[in-house]
């Protein structure tokens, strides 16, 4: 198995403030807009080079999702930040006329995804949102692992024609991908070479999963880790032609278990080739205050969750 070497715990909103200010270093058009959560979303140093394509929109994400709307149809490249739950669940019909229906270049900027932003409780959390999106015509969904994968993410977000989705987090994780890593939409990226089980991975649970193959591998279990960091439009076939080689797959995601990159997979699965299953996900409830680490024990997201699935799977098979 690959050495992975961390260099450095930081938080995956802070790859989404660099990339943004190197997509507005690239592009003049890039403008950034904001529901008054400038500091959560990393904004400050697009702000300090960029203040007149900065617009503070407030507590009032309906009328910023339609101001980034209006801005696209002029020719801007539009970023919206606030909290995963704020751009989603609070503006979905706004969201999906203004943007989606309209097929508008407006990139949504999703920080504090999942249960892992910790303390500030379930009101804050979300875990219905790649669900709302990916149903969204048109909408593509990127849930990149770490920091530089994030800032990566951004900048390919900022030259893609079309409305996206990107998602990241708040909490210190490892920064653990390549620094000079190109990011291709739709594109899933194999990382570890494997034959007894492909565990296909998401967003903060792709470092959980390097832990549990580095677990496993020590049991003699062959693992096969491809990082899903485009959810839509899923690559599917990168993971058929992993599951036709290991004929059993786990998929981890900090999401609800419903309506999913589990359910997408299993849905692909169904219609192609039906293999045993694991979903490591959030089993039908809401979040609660805690630290991540507590949080990713209690809601069975972490890397003994995933070991225990992948023996379960392969049990299956």
């Amino acid at each position: 198995m690959k050495d992975y070497i961390n260099q450095g715990n930081i938080d995956t909103r802070s790859g989404f403030g660099a990339g943004l200010l190197e997509a507005g270093q690239k592009n003049g058009n890039v403008v950034a807009l904001c529901a008054d959560l400038v500091g959560s979303l990393k904004m400050a140093s697009f702000i300090k080079e960029f203040p007149e394509r900065f617009f503070q929109c407030g507590i009032a994400e309906a009328n910023m999702v339609g101001v980034a709307a209006g801005m696209a149809l002029s020719g801007k490249i539009p970023f919206i930040g606030s909290f995963a739950n704020f751009v989603t669940a609070r503006v979905f019909d706004q969201v999906r006329q203004s943007i989606a229906y309209s097929e508008c270049n407006v990139k949504i900027a999703a920080s504090h995804a999942g249960v892992t932003l910790g303390e500030d409780g379930a009101t804050h959390q979300t875990l219905e949102d790649i669900g709302m999106m990916r149903m969204l015509p048109g909408m593509v969904v990127l849930s990149p692992c770490d920091y530089n994968q994030t800032k990566a993410a951004t900048l390919a977000a900022a030259e893609y024609e079309g409305p996206v989705y990107l998602r990241f987090g708040r909490p210190s994780m490892p920064n653990f991908t390549p620094v000079d890593d190109k990011f291709e939409i739709g594109k899933a990226i194999k990382m570890e070479e494997g034959s007894d089980v492909t565990i296909l991975a998401t967003g903060h649970l792709v470092w959980q999963s390097v832990l549990a193959a580095q677990a496993l591998e020590s049991e003699g279990v062959s693992i096969e880790l491809i990082n899903i960091a485009t959810i839509k439009p899923l690559d599917e076939d990168s993971i058929l032609e992993s599951v036709a080689k290991t004929h059993c797959c786990v998929v981890a995601e900090e999401h609800e278990m419903y309506g999913g990159l589990g359910e997408m997979i299993a849905g692909l699965l169904a219609r192609r080739d039906p293999v045993p299953m694991e979903q490591v996900a959030v089993n039908d409830r809401f979040g609660q205050s805690g630290t991540p680490v507590q949080l990713l024990e209690a809601y069975g997201l972490d890397a003994p969750h995933i070991v225990e699935a992948v023996r379960k799977v392969i049990h299956r098979k």
